[in-house]
């Protein structure tokens, strides 16, 4: 046999025996792969499902006295008042109305006996200087941002917006008209977005409970 048939027949020698050892990493790799996700999924399988309603746990929110845990008694005592008085913010939430379209009506059929947001604490206002939260219902023009802007700087601190239907979160039907605001946040900061056109009463009566959760969360007191 010649030099070149015997370099030859090495050549493809080697080069079978690295394809076999490649098959053979890569079906043990998969294989692995498989294993893992067999246990993941038998795993989630275990996990035992909450039945919980949403509105409940909505309601949950953070309850540690901050999100960090206090190193002194100075800590402790401001966040022991943040949660107090948190705590009394979301039992009496008294909005500012702002209603601008029919979403407003939704937002009368909330406070009518049906839902009666006044067992929440909630209980409309009518001046600005008597509320702590603004919900915006309905479309927002350039003509009445100025006004939605000074009734907002007229309430006192601390102070919460929630923006209900498509046309307060970004123009809705009328997002390119020429006299319409592509969004309330643009002139007001927006704490809750409510979605639909018009949203219905169960809607912003959980974008409330969602509030009062962030309520839950807020920390005035303690900086760290």
């Amino acid at each position: 046999m010649s030099l070149a048939l015997k370099s030859t027949v090495a050549h493809v020698g080697r080069r079978a025996g690295v394809t076999q050892v490649g098959l053979l990493g890569s079906r043990l790799l998969h294989s692995s792969k498989i294993n893992q996700m067999a246990e993941k999924a038998s795993q989630s399988a275990s996990t035992p499902v909450t039945t919980e309603p949403i509105t409940a746990l909505a309601k949950q929110g953070s309850m540690q006295l901050s999100l960090e845990t206090p190193q002194n008694k100075a800590e402790y005592v401001l966040s022991t008042l943040d949660k107090v008085s948190n705590w009394a913010r979301q039992g009496s939430m008294w909005p500012m109305t702002f209603g601008l379209a029919c979403c407003a009506v939704e937002m009368m059929h909330m406070a009518a006996a049906r839902y009666d947001q006044d067992r929440l604490g909630v209980v409309f206002r009518a001046s600005p200087r008597q509320s702590d939260i603004m919900i915006v219902a309905g479309t927002l023009t350039n003509k009445m941002a100025p006004a939605l802007r000074k009734v907002y700087d007229q309430m006192p601190e601390p102070r919460w917006v929630i923006s209900m239907g498509s046309c307060a979160n970004g123009g809705g039907y009328y997002h390119y008209s020429y006299s319409v605001v592509r969004g309330c946040d643009r002139i007001v900061p927006v704490d809750i977005y409510v979605p639909g056109c018009p949203p219905t009463a169960e809607a912003l009566l959980y974008g409330m409970l969602q509030l009062q959760r962030k309520m839950r969360r807020s920390r005035k007191g303690v900086i760290w």
